[in-house]
């Protein structure tokens, strides 16, 4: 896979198939548990983004919270 093809979401369950994507303040699941968190740097401001695994289907998640940017929020990473 290279950096422009995004992961495959085949795999999805209906509740990681509903959560909408890149948009800030968007819910998760109740079944997506956290795995951490770091910081990363967009221009000139530090975001949060924090990693979650969906324990139903496996789906890594990452949520960007990113209050200067409304189109952040909920990306699939992939699999584990």
């Amino acid at each position: 896979m290279s950096n422009n093809t995004a992961p495959s979401e085949e795999h999805l369950c209906t509740s990681c198939a509903g959560i909408q994507r890149n948009w800030r303040k968007a819910p998760g699941h109740a079944e997506l548990m956290q795995r951490g968190n770091r910081k990363e740097e967009r221009g000139a401001n530090t975001v949060t983004v924090t990693r979650y695994v969906c324990e139903h289907c496996g789906t890594v998640w990452d949520y960007e919270n990113n209050k200067h940017n409304q189109k952040a929020g909920w990306s699939v990473i992939g699999r584990i």
